[in-house]
């Protein structure tokens, strides 16, 4: 059953649709409306959750709301919900809405259990010159323009979707239009430094996203989390939740699950063992990966010809190995109990694609004390076993690794 309500105080209205002791708060992002998160809802399974879903000022039902519209407006709006709703919440926010989820998480942290940003816009702003942030303003009152954007950075949106957003989109005012830009273009002064909400946060995007890029996900939005979860989807662009609603719905269950559902010997969401190591993999220091590692940790891997062990040398070994990545995206994740397993896809030595799996177990410390990696194709693993040879030549023995000899 799906109802709305408004909130006392305002002219915001909610859609709620369930029932359940915890809410998942569903943000849209630029040019959206509150239906665009209506596939991924269809596709969740989860039992004992509400599902609550809102248009920013400006937008969808609320397109002749009076300003201003910008990030703190937009943050009360969305905080005025959750005070309303009065129980824990999920944030589920995209693209410039990512910006309000999370400003909302740190006003209201007393409600807000966790944080999912899709396709997220650094909370300091893209930081686009003045004449490309142009292009974007101009979008206002211009549906072809906006399919034509729409199309480019999606890569399987349907067709009735579309056109569906791009009646949405033309819809905004072009003085709001403009106004949004501001907001993600320009962002938050509180985006410079380490975010100010500590919760549990899940980080995705497409992989084929050309506007919210791997590299400015992995520069820009995870180091500022303390345990970051991440992950990628296929053959999907910016709107990966419509272009692939029941992949996003999977990850956001899979995300509710470490939060709410877990086994007494689960770990903890502050100390998920994949949270943990993508963390260090993105930051590539020594001293991240020290923090995920037992003091006995011992690695396996198909580059290996045997393993290496304690805590100082597998930490060398793994940070040189992340150094020869060009890129590295974790595309899935499955717990069984201690044990987490991470798919993972990757470039290095000019492009060249390599594919692996990587095995995780924690100990009764709760810190990562066994690692198997499994890399793919075997051309790639010993090109990739002979040049951390080189590069850990005085730090770990040569017969480690593969030689040609």
């Amino acid at each position: 059953m799906t109802r709305t309500e408004r909130v006392a105080d305002g002219d915001i209205e909610f859609r709620r649709r369930g029932t359940g002791d915890t809410a998942l708060v569903f943000v849209h992002g630029f040019l959206d409306d509150q239906y665009v998160w209506d596939a991924v809802i269809d596709a969740m399974a989860v039992p004992g959750f509400e599902y609550v879903q809102l248009d920013l000022a400006g937008s969808g039902n609320r397109s002749s709301s009076g300003g201003p519209f910008d990030l703190t407006r937009f943050a009360h709006d969305v905080g005025a919900v959750v005070n309303a709703l009065d129980k824990p919440v999920v944030l589920v926010a995209q693209s410039m809405g990512t910006l309000v989820a999370e400003l909302v998480a740190v006003d209201h942290g007393e409600h807000v259990r966790g944080v999912v940003l899709l396709s997220p816009v650094p909370l300091a702003g893209v930081g686009l010159p003045e004449e490309a942030a142009e292009q974007f303003r101009s979008l206002g009152g211009d549906a072809e323009a906006q399919r034509a954007v729409r199309w480019q950075l999606s890569v399987s949106l349907p067709e009735a979707e579309l056109d569906r957003l791009v009646q949405v989109g033309a819809r905004i005012p072009v003085s709001v239009v403009r106004d949004l830009v501001t907001c993600w273009n320009e962002g938050d002064p509180r985006g410079s430094s380490a975010s100010l909400y500590r919760g549990p946060v899940l980080v995705g995007r497409g992989a084929d996203d050309g506007f919210v890029t791997d590299e400015m996900v992995t520069a820009r939005v995870l180091p500022r989390f303390e345990w970051p979860e991440s992950f990628a989807v296929r053959d999907a662009g910016h709107w990966a939740h419509v272009e692939a609603p029941a992949v996003v719905a999977a990850y956001v269950e899979a995300f509710l699950a470490t939060l709410f559902m877990e086994t007494p010997e689960a770990p903890e969401p502050s100390e998920a063992a994949g949270s943990g190591w993508r963390n260090a993999f993105a930051s590539k220091t020594a001293e991240d990966f020290a923090l995920a590692f037992s003091e006995d940790i011992v690695l396996e891997a198909s580059v290996l010809t045997s393993p290496v062990k304690g805590r100082d040398t597998v930490k060398a070994t793994m940070t040189q190995a992340s150094l020869i990545y060009e890129s590295l995206a974790f595309v899935r994740e499955a717990t069984a109990g201690l044990r987490t397993y991470l798919e993972w896809e990757a470039t290095a030595f000019g492009g060249q694609q390599i594919f692996g799996v990587t095995v995780l177990t924690k100990g009764a410390d709760g810190r990562i004390n066994h690692v198997a990696i499994h890399h793919r194709p075997l051309e790639a693993a010993l090109k990739f076993s002979t040049e951390m040879r080189e590069r850990l030549a005085g730090t770990v023995g040569p017969s480690h690794f593969y030689t040609a000899d």
